[in-house]
C-alpha cells in the first residue's frame, strides 16, 4: 500500500525504508523495531492543562502520549494482515516504557479507494481516521503528513475541523553508519502551538509470517469500515 500511495517517490526512498515500508500481505514479512526515544516531550504546560480532558481520553485509547521522558526503550510492530472488513491492513503499534507506566500509540493504515490515499485510524476502536500524505526527501528519507481528520462514533461521521486537531509531521531516515532507523515525529496545531512529539533512533528486525497468526494485541478491539 505504501509503494502506491508514494508512486515514483518510493523508487527515491533508503533501500532499508522500501523493505521498511514494503511490508504488506504479499511481502508476507512483519517489521518490528526496537530502540530508544531520546526524548519525548510535552507541550507548554497551558497547553496541557487544556487539553488534559483529550490527553486522558486519548491515553485510555492508546491515541496521544500523556507524559514526557528521556532515553525512553520503544518498540514499533508493523503487522500487515486482513481485517474484518477484508482490507489490507499494517498495525503501527508503539510502545515506549515510560517512567510512571508503559504507554502505547496505536494506529492500522489501509489503503482506501474513496481517498486516494492511505487512511490512519488511530486507537484501539479506530474512531478516529485520518488521510496521511507521503513523500520522499531528496536524501532518500521519508516525510509522512496528516491532513483531514474524521470522528466516527456509533451511526455519526464528521470531518473534524482543523483548529481541533493536532497536525502531524514524521520524518524516518535510515543511518548507514549506525544500521539504524532514525525517526522524528512532531504534533501541533495551528491554535496551541507544539502539542507532543518524540525523536529517537531503533534497529528493525524481519519475520516471515507463513503460518503464523498476526498477535491479536496489535490489532484494534473494533473496526471502522467508513474511511
Amino acid at each position: 500500500m505504501f509503494a502506491r500511495a508514494l508512486g515514483r517517490d518510493f523508487g527515491r526512498l533508503h533501500p532499508e525504508l522500501r523493505r521498511r515500508f514494503g511490508v504488506g500481505l504479499d511481502a508476507g514479512e512483519a517489521c518490528v523495531g526496537t530502540g530508544t526515544m531520546r526524548r519525548i516531550w510535552q507541550g507548554t504546560p497551558r497547553t496541557r492543562l487544556l487539553l488534559a480532558p483529550f490527553l486522558a481520553v486519548g491515553d485510555r485509547r492508546n491515541i496521544l502520549l500523556a507524559e514526557a521522558g528521556t532515553d525512553v526503550p520503544f518498540r514499533i510492530e508493523n503487522y500487515p494482515y486482513a481485517d474484518g472488513f477484508g482490507r489490507e491492513s499494517v498495525s503501527f503499534v508503539r510502545t515506549f516504557d515510560l517512567p510512571r507506566r508503559t504507554r502505547r500509540f496505536d494506529a492500522t493504515m489501509v489503503y482506501s479507494e474513496e481517498r486516494g490515499g492511505v487512511v490512519d485510524y488511530l486507537g484501539t476502536h479506530q474512531h478516529v481516521a485520518v488521510d496521511l500524505h507521503f513523500s520522499a526527501t531528496p536524501t532518500g528519507g521519508l516525510e509522512i503528513r496528516s491532513g483531514a481528520y474524521r470522528l466516527y462514533e456509533g451511526l455519526l461521521g464528521m470531518r473534524l475541523p482543523r483548529p481541533l486537531v493536532g497536525q502531524a509531521l514524521v520524518r524516518e531516515s535510515f543511518d548507514d553508519a549506525t544500521g539504524r532507523f532514525r525517526i522524528k515525529v512532531r504534533v501541533t496545531n495551528p491554535l496551541l502551538g507544539p502539542l507532543f512529539g518524540y525523536e529517537g533512533t531503533f534497529a528493525a528486525s524481519y519475520l516471515d509470517l507463513g503460518h503464523m497468526p498476526v498477535p491479536a494485541n496489535v490489532k484494534p478491539r473494533r473496526e471502522e469500515i467508513r474511511s
